[in-house]
């Protein structure tokens, strides 16, 4: 195979319209600068016009041999740029047609001859003149050249098909070009390049480099082109559809008129209306609803926006906007309620039926919301069933736990996918009344996030002053709250925002005790679980050795549901054996629970851990309702070191360090070598170590911990302690007083030492309670010395004889 040959292709050369031949380019032409426009050799083109120095180029090129250069400026914006920002390649043109526009501008036919590149620039004014070098194309022939030309005329052909803004005739063009240095410029001419391209495209000599380069753009525009008609094509078959659903709805319609009937939509808006009209809701909503009918009834059924405002009206329809039941407060009646539904809880009984009676002779109370805080399981929840069937109205109850979004309060604009309202109004509608006892459950367990702060949402909502008003985002029309009667729960306050809290009248709901539970057990969970398990009540008795059995040694809470699952599982394990036949019925009894429910769970260690010297029974709160705890002390040979171990917070650890700091400064009082400080390490630990501790009502607990310890009198198993100290020995005030006696009596524990501020706590604990135990108030710490140690006296402290001869001896 020879090598391919190297030729030069002289630019295609253009006669006048007489056919005459063209005379060689001259070696001087005058320049003019073009914006935005680069021509390409053969190529026929329009150019207005209008600059002076364009102006006076044109004419005395008209009255010359009709040639100039023409050069893409730099800058389109530049109205008289200099010459060095004009590209060095252009191309000579000739004139072949000229026109004066009455706006004295001039409309000039050209003719692109051949590229020419400027060299010196001759002259400036009154324009620019260069003298110019023509650039032949440099062509290397062979078989690359002939499959590039091929390839090039295969992909301007399917340009020209999907091109709209290519005339056809452009194919016969295209296949009577035979230079391919021509064919290259004529696809640049006809490409949809920037300016930037087109120009490089110009600058290049060589021709298989144009058609590479052409090649490459034109696969490019052909995905655009065929892309965009693609797009065409799904546009204009969906309007095509839609121009021929609309003919035939039009018809449609037409057909019913005329046999009297009502299409879909007119029936839908006529119902809608007559739903607006049962409701009765305010002139305000009413106007924007009957806004939105208008759109909807304008509206073709096919638009996206139909079953939007369809539903957004259907919404409206159906909010209880003048529903309601109304109220039969009986104070007799709801008092029997109360007490048929829940055993003790006196104090709560006691407010709810207040607050009821209020209610009774104000209809219109705008008074505090009531919250039931107290641990789980103690009937939080059901005491507001009870209010509802007092009141006579009905009950809504939505949980908040775990909420993180504003939205599920106040709902989603209707500019959103898939809006709809916030909880609050979907629930009103759902009970279709607009004065129900509605219940807003676990208060305390609500959260934020980048979805807003759902707790502030609640601000106004539980507001009596803005609650009459309430505008979910949805509606958007303001809806009155203040019929309904909110009710909140929660185990815990701390959570809960101030501002939301001040909106809240507490009622707190304390654990219950073993009587109480034994009573609930006997009058409501029996009943229950027997007849959720199928069981009559001769095939399962439970007696109350039995229910004690489960609830001293099975359970371990403030509440009953876990005493409930007991109670469960010992109906399913009876019910296996009488449908295995073994059994027709079981007593369940104290010497037969463990058959029925395995090994006992939890075992009143108290006398067992406190029997040795460095172990006191303390009281603790907790979210559950009150527990006992016990602080353990012990001493080793060491360096004077504490250690502190059972996950204590940082207030509790100070508590240790306040008690270890004022049993050492009274040592030599009490008998304790001064020396045992420094010889030995103490080790002070809560047991539970997974669980962690906080707080400052341990102080006085610790401390008899350690007293016990280094003293070897170990603290009574009967006596429980709680209060904060200080270094100077004296007992503060805790909370929680309730909720620890409570824990203490649940324990076995009948003793309780409490700081003397908190004997008016004391009044909040019922009755019965309060005769089966004994309380003593502490002003400081060593008033509980004698009360807690077993012996009943406060340790013997040392005359000052005795120390003086106990420390010559130790030196």
């Amino acid at each position: 195979m020879l090598p391919d040959q190297i030729r030069i292709q002289k630019p295609p050369e253009t006669g006048e319209a007489q056919g005459d031949e063209t005379p060689p380019l001259p070696q001087n032409l005058p320049v003019m600068p073009l914006r935005d426009t680069v021509l390409f050799p053969g190529i026929i083109q329009p150019l207005t016009v209008g600059r002076p120095r364009s102006l006076a180029l044109v004419q005395e090129a008209a009255m010359g041999d009709r040639l100039f250069a023409a050069m893409l400026q730099n800058d389109a914006a530049e109205e008289e740029p200099p010459f060095d920002r004009v590209a060095d390649v252009g191309c000579a043109v000739r004139i072949l047609k000229l026109v004066r526009m009455p706006d004295e501008t001039q409309s000039v036919i050209i003719q692109a001859v051949s590229r020419i590149r400027a060299e010196h620039l001759t002259q400036s004014e009154p324009f620019y003149r260069v003298d110019c070098a023509p650039m032949p194309d440099i062509v290397r022939e062979g078989e690359e050249l002939d499959a590039l030309i091929r390839s090039a005329r295969d992909l301007m052909m399917r340009v020209i098909e999907l091109s709209p803004r290519i005339p056809q005739e452009g194919a016969a063009v295209l296949a009577s070009i035979e230079s391919p240095g021509h064919l290259a410029d004529f696809i640049a001419a006809n490409l949809n390049l920037s300016t930037e391209q087109k120009q490089e495209l110009l600058e290049e000599p060589r021709v298989d480099r144009r058609l590479r380069a052409v090649t490459r753009l034109m696969q490019r525009e052909i995905q655009v082109l065929e892309l965009a008609s693609k797009i065409q094509s799904q546009t204009r078959g969906r309007i095509e559809e839609s121009q021929r659903e609309h003919y035939l709805r039009e018809q449609l319609k037409s057909i019913q008129e005329e046999l009297g009937e009502k299409d879909e939509k007119t029936a839908l808006v006529e119902q809608l209306r007559a739903d607006m009209d049962e409701t009765g809701m305010p002139d305000e909503v009413r106007t924007e609803a009957d806004r939105e009918l208008r759109r909807l009834e304008a509206m073709p059924s096919y638009a996206p926006d139909f079953n939007v405002i369809r539903t957004y009206l259907e919404y409206l329809a159906e909010l209880p906007w003048q529903r309601r039941t109304d109220d039969r407060i009986n104070l007799t009646e709801a008092e029997r309620i109360l007490d048929h539904d829940h055993y003790g809880l006196e104090e709560p009984k006691k407010r709810i039926l207040e607050y009821l009676a209020v209610r009774k002779l104000r209809a219109t109370l705008r008074g505090p919301i009531l919250c039931f805080v107290g641990p789980p399981g103690v009937g939080k929840t059901s005491l507001g069933q009870s209010i509802a069937r007092a009141m006579g109205r009905k009950f809504v109850r939505m949980s908040l736990g775990g909420m993180r979004d504003e939205a599920e309060i106040r709902g989603h604009r209707r500019t959103y996918v898939g809006a709809m309202p916030g909880r609050i109004i979907l629930e009103l509608r759902k009970a279709a009344v607009n004065n129900p006892v509605f219940m807003l459950d676990e208060v305390d367990k609500l959260g934020a996030d980048w979805r807003g702060d759902p707790t502030s949402a609640l601000l106004e909502v539980l507001d009596p002053e803005q609650n009459s008003t309430f505008t979910d985002h949805y509606l958007d029309v303001p809806f009155d709250l203040s019929s309904v009667l909110f009710i909140g729960t929660a185990n815990l306050l701390d959570p809960i925002p101030p501002a939301l809290k001040d909106r809240l009248e507490v009622i707190r709901l304390p654990g219950y005790v073993e009587e109480e539970k034994l009573a609930i057990a006997h009058r409501y969970l029996v009943p229950r679980q027997r007849k959720d398990h199928g069981l009559k009540a001769k095939q399962i008795r439970f007696t109350k050795t039995g229910l004690r059995q489960m609830i001293r040694y099975y359970t371990h809470e403030a509440g009953v549901r876990e005493l409930e699952r007991q109670i469960a599982a010992a109906c399913r394990a009876v019910a296996r054996r009488i449908t295995q036949g073994k059994t027709g019925g079981v007593a369940v009894k104290a010497a037969n629970v463990s058959d029925l429910l395995g090994p006992e769970r939890y075992l009143p260690d108290v006398k067992l851990r406190t029997s040795t010297p460095g172990v006191a029974t303390g009281l603790a709160w907790t979210p559950a309702g009150g527990d006992i705890l016990f602080i353990e002390a012990t001493v080793m040979p060491g360096t004077g070191k504490l250690t502190l171990t059972g996950q204590l917070g940082d207030v509790m650890k100070e508590s240790v360090q306040a008690a270890l700091s004022y049993v050492r400064s009274r040592a030599n009082q009490w008998d304790i070598d001064p020396a045992t400080f420094r010889k030995n390490d103490l080790h002070v630990h809560v047991p539970a170590g997974a669980t962690p501790k906080d707080g400052p009502s341990a102080g006085i607990t610790v401390f008899t911990a350690l007293t016990s310890l280094l003293t070897g009198r170990s603290v009574r198993s009967d006596v429980a302690l709680t209060g904060e100290i200080t270094l100077r020995g004296l007992v503060l005030p805790v909370g929680g007083v309730k909720e620890k006696v409570l824990a203490a009596k649940r324990a076995g524990i009948h003793t309780v030492i409490l700081p003397e501020r908190n004997r008016n706590d004391i009044e909040d604990i019922p009755k019965d309670i309060r005769k089966d135990m004994t309380f003593h108030y502490v002003h400081s710490v060593e008033d509980a010395l004698p009360l807690a140690l077993s012996d009943g006296r406060k340790p013997r402290r040392r005359s000052a004889g005795t120390r003086r001869r106990k420390r010559r001896k130790a030196r």
